[in-house]
């Protein structure tokens, strides 16, 4: 199976139960709390991620891994961004010297 194959079928799902009845999905529980609630996901699976890279356990690292990309997209659609913009903001980056390209974002 395609890894673009699996993030676009994740992306659908989530779209598809973000307006759905928060007592039966958990998207669209985290979708009626609000953006800043979605946005604390992020940063709570971003910070559990850390963790897990510095304490070095693989299967940790991977779950919570896969848990900051999930709730990462839940935020990017409930801010109607789709994840191929995210996808071709990195191709356009792709070649690029990190320093390069962020001083070129501070101009």
């Amino acid at each position: 199976m395609e890894h673009g194959e699996i993030l676009a079928r994740l992306e659908a799902t989530i779209a598809e139960r973000r307006l759905g009845d928060p007592s039966a999905s958990y998207v669209a529980k985290l979708n009626a709390k609000g953006l800043a609630k979605i946005a604390q996901k992020v940063g709570e699976e971003g910070t559990e991620t850390v963790i897990a890279a510095l304490a070095g356990d693989r299967k940790e690292l991977v779950g919570e891994a896969a848990d900051l990309i999930f709730h990462l997209m839940v935020l990017l659609s409930a801010k109607d961004v789709p994840f191929a913009e995210v996808l071709a903001e990195l191709a356009r980056r792709e070649g690029t010297s990190g320093i390069a390209e962020k001083a070129s974002r501070s101009n």
